[in-house]
């Protein structure tokens, strides 16, 4: 390569942007919803056990894989996965789930995230003030959807000019490369979000209970809602595999983001303490703010008995249904309603450009395109990707998505990388790589993890699919037969783009093959 590589301008900001990738609508969205649906403070055993058990220890896997690639000039999982195994010919090609998986969650990710920044300001011009029903609430997203009624495509007007202004930030960001672009961005905005988060989060803590023939719906019975455990639930392998997936989710393992921005290190930064406190910045935000936000303000003003309700509504109906109505109720209820949905705009912007850099990483570094070009060809592409997501959200075709990149192919990814940092590369080499430059030594009972304990844990995850979702999935079992067109074409669309990401890889290396001979 004749180009200088990028790197990062600091060490916070890394930190600040592996923290923003993590720190998502999942945290805020998500995590209430889990836990509140699968046993309150029981489901923080799981929860806790898979932190310590596989996502930390997949986040220094991560971290060091990532920047022992880097060394070999590799931004992405292919060029990764081949330095860590020079001797086999076909890893790179698995290194594809590491390109595919984030793409596909981008695609749709995109348009949810915009949703957000049309809520802020709906909240800000008051446009949201004047709905008091559920009902209300309920029918104005479905219309900003362009979902009411019998309509054919999905996607109003005004629902595709968000997009658009969203989708447009985005790239602006990601023209300006790691540096300029993300880093910088993630130094504005998470500051802000988490200040944003503490004054939501002190105004809850401060509500006082609004019904006087209801003394008890108050905050320190909300957040024993969310907190208390009911034991019986840990009886069920459900639960487990929930807290788990909170994990994946919370922590972007897997998607070949961290592999990505863990490449642009220099050799002696400390990967141990950065991946660690990327680690615990999310947690922050997930396990205290959006903890002490979300589910304890539902109880207060609806109660213990609705609150199941609104807790199995789902993570969608909980963030742009229901929080509205609360933030309603509340004095100073649209300037409120800002700084939720804005924080949940700051969150999912950080998050969805760490999503399409490993694609254009890829382009960038393997196939030595020039930027401009890189972000040119990236533009059009997830631009024509995203639009069967805005368009057919109404046929299921977001779901599926959600379920091929956000569920399937993270977790494949981190079982590939796992087994291939701890057994192939060998977890001697691991550990020995894992601490160049680190300040603070892991204690040895982590390379007994990383060996054993978390490739089990990923192995048993994806063995639970197989035995009970496969078929069920494969199938479409359970999708309307209208629906079935529109997902089954998604899939070939899916099928083609996995197709040209290997056509690519070969191209890469086979460009590689030429330049070594010359």
């Amino acid at each position: 390569m004749t180009k200088q590589r990028q790197r990062w301008g600091s060490k916070l900001g890394i930190i600040l942007a592996v923290a923003g990738s993590a720190v998502g609508l999942g945290n805020f969205l998500r995590f209430p919803v889990q836990a509140a649906k699968n046993g309150g403070g029981a489901f923080m055993i799981p929860y806790l056990i898979a932190l310590f058990l596989l996502g930390i220890p997949l986040m220094w896997v991560e971290w060091t894989a990532g920047r022992f690639g880097g060394g070999y000039e590799h931004s992405s999982a292919p060029g990764i996965f081949q330095s860590l195994w020079k001797k086999n010919r076909f890893i790179k090609y698995f290194g594809i789930a590491g390109i595919f998986g984030p793409l596909l969650i981008y695609i749709y990710y995109v348009y949810i995230e915009s949703w957000t920044l049309a809520y802020a300001f709906f909240s800000i011009t008051g446009q949201l003030s004047g709905i008091t029903t559920n009902a209300g609430f309920v029918e104005l997203l479905r219309s900003y959807q362009g979902i009411s009624g019998d309509s054919f495509f999905s996607g109003s007007f005004l629902s595709l000019v968000f997009f658009l202004i969203t989708f447009g930030i985005n790239i602006f960001v990601l023209h300006y490369g790691i540096r300029g672009g993300i880093e910088k961005l993630c130094t504005i905005t998470m500051p802000i979000l988490f200040i944003f988060g503490i004054i939501l989060m002190i105004r809850v803590i401060t509500l006082s209970a609004p019904d006087p023939a209801h003394p008890d719906w108050n905050f320190i019975n909300g957040l024993g809602f969310l907190w208390n455990p009911d034991f019986s639930v840990l009886k069920s392998a459900t639960v487990w595999m929930a807290a788990t997936g909170q994990i994946f989710f919370t922590l972007s393992l897997g998607m070949g983001v961290i592999l990505t921005y863990a490449s642009y290190l220099k050799k002696e930064d400390d990967v141990v303490q950065s991946g660690l406190g990327a680690a615990s910045t999310n947690e922050f935000a997930e396990v205290i703010i959006a903890g002490t936000i979300v589910i304890p303000a539902a109880f207060i003003f609806f109660g213990p008995s609705e609150i199941i309700n609104i807790a199995n509504s789902g993570a969608f109906n909980l963030g742009f249904i229901t929080m509205p109505q609360i933030f309603n109720k509340m004095p100073w209820g649209a300037i409120l309603g800002f700084l939720w949905f804005s924080m949940l705009f700051l969150a999912a912007v950080t998050s969805s450009v760490s999503l399409a850099q490993p694609a254009i990483a890829f382009l960038e570094d393997e196939l030595d395109l020039p930027r401009n070009k890189v972000v040119t060809i990236f533009t059009a592409v997830s631009f024509l990707l995203c639009l069967p997501s805005i368009f057919f959200l109404n046929r299921g075709v977001l779901d599926d998505l959600d379920f091929w990149g956000g569920n399937l192919f993270i977790v494949l990814g981190a079982t590939i990388e796992i087994i291939l940092l701890a057994w192939v590369f060998g977890i001697e080499n691991a550990w020995e790589e894992m601490h160049l430059g680190a300040r603070m030594k892991l204690p040895r009972i982590y390379k007994f993890i990383i060996k054993y304990i978390t490739p089990s844990f990923l192995l048993l995850i994806l063995g639970y699919w197989f035995i009970n979702d496969w078929w069920r999935v494969i199938t479409m079992e359970g999708v309307s037969k209208e629906n079935v067109p529109f997902i089954l074409a998604m899939r070939l669309v899916m099928l083609a783009l996995l197709v040209l990401l290997a056509a690519l890889v070969w191209k890469a290396w086979r460009k590689r093959k030429m330049e070594d001979y010359h």
